[in-house]
């Protein structure tokens, strides 16, 4: 592999570096690499406009972006972040030439890495004309946005399984959903567990103490969510569900609690809803939390009715904390690591979902990491595949 000052670079290409799934199961590797070795670079698409008040980076190529989450991170880990503007449809040209331009400037990569599958049919063959030896496309999502959006990002998909050298997959689904029905029959299809440190998120009950004491829940049935605010995760199911459990337990003399972890741009639509349904007071909106394996600990049991996903990261998590699950249908198999885990339709009613809440909310909490490991989803062991990868070709 191409070596720059002793190490192979890596860019991966992602829409920006906020607290989500491809971002954390990305940055759990990162940290797991020899950086003597290997080390990652990141080009991003979130660019922002003049004017709104808010705290600019120019970054390393020169425009301007509000830094997020995972940027001071990287750059104490020996990064830099790359920066292009959003593809919207109508800017093709533009957006083709921004990322020539970067390409014509940088032959430093050993591999180019593209997690945001929408528009890796125009970035990968810029990097391969630029002379990048090795193209990677990353499938995390086993779905689209509905609209024109998602019907763009379908059209824009299908060059793909033939422009990459390898397309990579979070699950078979994710892959057959971004590569087409023949992916897994492909010598380039590779699948590449959303791995975690299951370690972190082993079942502390000094700390679910601790911060339920913080908090303020110490008596309370605390249901947890974590993603962020979008279409995909459905918290509009969610609201609906909790509403109905929350009724339910109430009429019982029970106290519950749904805590939020995550952000984005439907999380005041969420709010409005919650106020709606006259739940608003026992909801936790908690944003972004950089430790979240702590209120993992602080769960009793974790919903998670996504309309679509790749392999959700977050209910690897849940399992290796012990907590109990109950995942929408839609979201596939392979994340059932333990008979923790229960699939139930979006056919099915809130008060459906509620009622088997209601049932499992009682049960013994367990050490689940060695379940986690044995099944292929601790990150160290991800880490040193993508290393021997990235270092000699082998995968």
């Amino acid at each position: 592999m191409m070596e720059t000052d002793g190490k192979v670079r890596v860019l991966h290409v992602l829409g920006g570096l906020s607290l989500g799934g491809a971002e954390s199961r990305i940055m759990d590797l990162y940290r797991c690499m020899d950086r003597e070795k290997v080390q990652f670079d990141f080009l991003v698409h979130q660019k922002t406009e003049e004017g709104d008040g808010k705290r600019k980076s120019r970054g390393q190529s020169g425009i301007s972006r509000i830094p997020e989450f995972y940027d001071a991170e990287i750059e104490s880990l020996g990064g830099k972040v790359y920066v292009l503007p959003k593809f919207k449809g109508y800017n093709y040209v533009s957006y083709k030439k921004a990322v020539r331009d970067f390409f014509n400037r940088h032959h430093e990569y050993a591999v180019v890495q593209g997690h945001m599958t929408s528009t890796a049919s125009i970035y990968l063959p810029e990097a391969r004309r630029a002379g990048i030896p090795v193209l990677c496309a990353h499938a995390r999502s086993a779905g689209v946005d509905k609209g024109i959006k998602g019907w763009m990002t379908r059209l824009l998909r299908l060059p793909l399984l033939k422009r990459a050298d390898y397309c990579f997959a979070c699950s078979g689904e994710a892959g057959q959903a971004v590569f087409g029905k023949g992916w897994n029959g492909s010598p380039k299809a590779r699948l590449i567990p959303n791995a975690i440190d299951a370690e972190k998120f082993r079942y502390d009950e000094a700390v679910r103490n601790r911060l339920r004491r913080e908090l303020g829940i110490g008596d309370c049935y605390v249901i947890g969510h974590v993603g962020r605010f979008h279409y995909a995760k459905n918290h509009e199911f969610l609201l609906e569900i909790f509403e109905r459990l929350h009724r339910r337990l109430s009429e019982k003399g029970k106290r519950c609690v749904l805590m939020l972890l995550g952000e984005g741009g439907g999380m005041e639509a969420a709010k409005a809803q919650a106020g709606r349904l006259g739940i608003a007071g026992d909801i936790l909106f908690m944003g972004n939390k950089k430790e979240v394996e702590a209120y993992y600990q602080a769960f009793d049991f974790f919903l998670f009715p996504s309309r679509f996903e790749g392999l959700p990261g977050t209910v690897v998590e849940a399992q290796a904390a012990g907590l109990r699950c109950l995942v929408s249908d839609r979201i596939t198999a392979e994340v059932g690591l333990s008979e923790l885990v229960c699939f139930e339709s979006l056919d099915k009613s809130a008060d459906v979902w509620a009622e088997y809440a209601e049932r499992h909310l009682e049960y013994k909490r367990e050490d689940m990491c060695g379940c986690i490991k044995a099944s292929g989803f601790d990150v160290k062991e991800q880490a040193a595949r993508l290393e021997g990868f990235y270092l000699r070709g082998i995968l």
